[in-house]
């Protein structure tokens, strides 16, 4: 392995292989992680304390307004709408819902714990992606999916190595024998 490249675990087996990564690309996934890390952690600042931009002052969680009733109840359609809109508003639909973003972006700007991260992330992408089958503007990828993929990405290049937290994170003894807390 040259000097210019760092080594990759994959998921896939207990041994991890080694393939190359160069040094743009590390810190091209790093911005790209931590951009997606900021995504999350402004949607749960903004819904709760009603930033003003998806979220109004008067509709923050602080104030009583529920995170995902407006998106369950009025946004949903399709096949799964009935189920989302039995739970839209629920106290632990919201709890659920803002603990993921918070976990979740928390866990992608310290690059902390992305294999579990990605995926919740995936998981709450393609829950919201459902929400609304189908999509308005293409009728399979919208950026619901492409976050998801994003995210499984991140997690299987070990993108916390760069500007991030992880190897910190993997030499704590606990973390460092399950290995699915990378």
């Amino acid at each position: 392995m040259s000097a210019t490249t760092r080594p990759v675990e994959t998921v896939t087996s207990s041994a991890p292989e080694s393939r190359a990564i160069t040094p743009f690309a590390a810190k091209a996934l790093a911005v790209l992680r931590i951009a997606y890390g900021f995504i999350f952690l402004w949607a749960f600042f903004d819904k709760v304390f009603g930033l003003g931009f998806s979220t109004k002052p008067e509709a923050a969680w602080i104030h009583g307004g529920s995170p995902t009733y407006g998106f369950l109840a009025k946004g949903s359609s399709g096949p799964f709408a009935g189920f989302y809109h039995s739970i839209a508003g629920q106290s632990w639909t919201n709890v659920l819902f803002m603990l993921g973003l918070l976990a979740i972006g928390t866990a992608l700007v310290l690059g902390i714990g992305l294999r579990i991260a990605a995926v919740a992330g995936a998981i709450m992408y393609v829950m919201m992606w459902s929400v609304a089958l189908l999509p308005t503007t293409n009728p399979i990828i919208d950026d619901h999916i492409l976050g998801a993929i994003t995210l499984v990405v991140l997690a299987a290049t070990s993108a916390g190595l760069t500007w991030g937290l992880s190897k910190q994170w993997r030499s704590v003894s606990f973390v460092a024998n399950n290995h699915w807390l990378w």
